[in-house]
């Protein structure tokens, strides 16, 4: 078996939460190398668009910002931002939003605002973009991103996309209804939630990885699934096209 960095595996495990049928809203980085390796692998009808208008893109080479030109060449539809927001997502066509965040806690919540308080804060970030509108109106989200434990406190410290917020139904009793998070991409391993209380459940484990990894590098006191699969490596053909056609020149992986 070929050897792979972690960040390669992540691509990969995360292009395989995609199917054919999907219509994803697509950011850049990780989640842009992992829907474009679905395209190229396993769904090559599922249909990108990125922020900046472009609708259907299908890129020759990985693009590096949501203006690139390369995602108009041989797209479907090249539009205004404000119409992909408001024709697209707002009108349910978005099956999947793939987001990232500096925190993120054990209900899903995403915070790209400020690390500590708000007034005074450690580190402010770059804020929401689109992110908040993408968490409440595509149907669910992906997350992709490393496990560390500044990253995944119990909660947020700003609570800038909505997840399952406190757990439970508080969700579905605000009035959102798309299904929120679904899954949760690391380097040690893949979440998901529980039905009931919306809490983050390890249900597959990265090979190597040991349990107490996981636990030192999350927040709160980790529930791992009563199932837990190791996670498939990557196929020597995934590996090929992440490093000679998607990243040829490492600037993601």
């Amino acid at each position: 078996m070929a050897e792979y960095s972690a960040s390669e595996l992540m691509v990969a495990r995360a292009a395989r939460e995609l199917s054919n049928d999907d219509v994803v809203f697509v950011g850049i980085g990780l989640p842009n190398m992992a829907c474009n390796l679905a395209r190229l692998t396993h769904a090559p009808h599922l249909v990108l668009i990125y922020e900046s208008g472009a609708v259907g893109c299908m890129p020759e080479r990985l693009p590096v910002s949501i203006g690139d030109p390369a995602l108009v060449a041989g797209a479907l539809s090249v539009c205004s931002l404000a119409e992909v927001f408001l024709n697209y997502l707002q009108g349910g066509l978005i099956t999947v939003g793939f987001l990232g965040g500096a925190q993120i806690d054990k209900f899903g919540n995403i915070n790209s605002t400020v690390i500590g308080d708000y007034a005074k804060p450690k580190v402010r970030l770059p804020g929401s973009g689109g992110a908040s509108e993408i968490a409440a109106l595509a149907q669910k989200i992906l997350i992709i991103t490393p496990l560390r434990q500044r990253n995944f406190p119990a909660r947020v410290d700003f609570l800038t996309s909505p997840g399952f917020l406190s757990g439970g139904n508080e969700r579905q009793a605000l009035g959102l209804k798309t299904e929120g998070p679904k899954v949760v991409v690391t380097d040690y391993g893949v979440f998901r939630f529980d039905p009931t209380s919306h809490e983050m459940v390890l249900t597959d484990i990265h090979p190597g990885v040991e349990p107490k990894t996981i636990r030192d590098n999350v927040g709160w006191e980790v529930k791992f699934a009563d199932d837990l699969h190791v996670t498939a490596p990557p196929t020597a053909e995934e590996l090929r096209l992440i490093r000679e056609e998607l990243d040829p020149e490492r600037i993601y992986i």
